[in-house]
């Protein structure tokens, strides 16, 4: 089968239609520190802590550790549904949850998907 073929091909079996879905949060609210696994972060920082590298390179690499910090999305979500008003807004900020598309919008996260297929367009033009 020829390289255009495959891509017709692709697109009938994929679709583009986007749908989010529907989550129905547990009817027991969550504690915050079951949204999160900090071990690796933890280890990582113990490691920077003892070495012998510059005061600044430890900020960097602390700073760069915190993106080991894996979160239950799922977990998350429950905590949301019982969380304040105020918690609500912060984890909406944060991109912990995306609630309605127009805020993520506002808040640019819809932006950057857009430059990234703008981008992907440009660089593979036939796809």
């Amino acid at each position: 089968m020829f390289a255009k073929e495959q891509d017709e091909e692709a697109k009938k079996k994929y679709s583009s239609k986007v749908e989010a879905p529907i989550y129905e949060p547990k009817v027991k609210p969550r504690h915050v520190f079951e949204c999160f696994d900090k071990s690796k972060t933890i280890k990582l920082i113990a490691d920077i802590e003892s070495s012998s590298v510059s005061d600044e390179e430890k900020i960097m690499l602390k700073e760069a550790a915190e993106r080991h910090t894996i979160f239950n999305y799922e977990t998350v979500a429950d905590y949301y549904a019982h969380a304040t008003p105020e918690m609500q807004s912060l984890m909406e900020d944060s991109a912990l949850v995306i609630i309605d598309f127009d805020r993520a919008i506002e808040l640019g996260y819809v932006q950057i998907s857009q430059d990234l297929t703008a981008q992907y367009g440009e660089e593979y033009p036939d796809a």
